[in-house]
């Protein structure tokens, strides 16, 4: 019975490789990835500390 059996090929297991297809046309550096986290922690903390003053709220 075991002889029955139908083996398919098994290509890559069911894994998908998106990156292959698709390259974006938008890429960052790590530095800049750096640079942009720490510009917005100070922009957050400006509006923390400021945002009351600026909006009038």
């Amino acid at each position: 019975m075991a002889k029955d059996k139908i083996n398919m090929p098994s290509g890559m297991g069911g894994l998908m490789r998106y990156f292959d297809d698709y390259k974006s046309k938008i890429e960052f550096s790590p530095g800049q990835v750096v640079i942009m986290t720490i510009a917005v922690v100070i922009i957050m903390l400006l509006l923390y500390t400021f945002g009351g003053q600026i909006l009038g709220i």
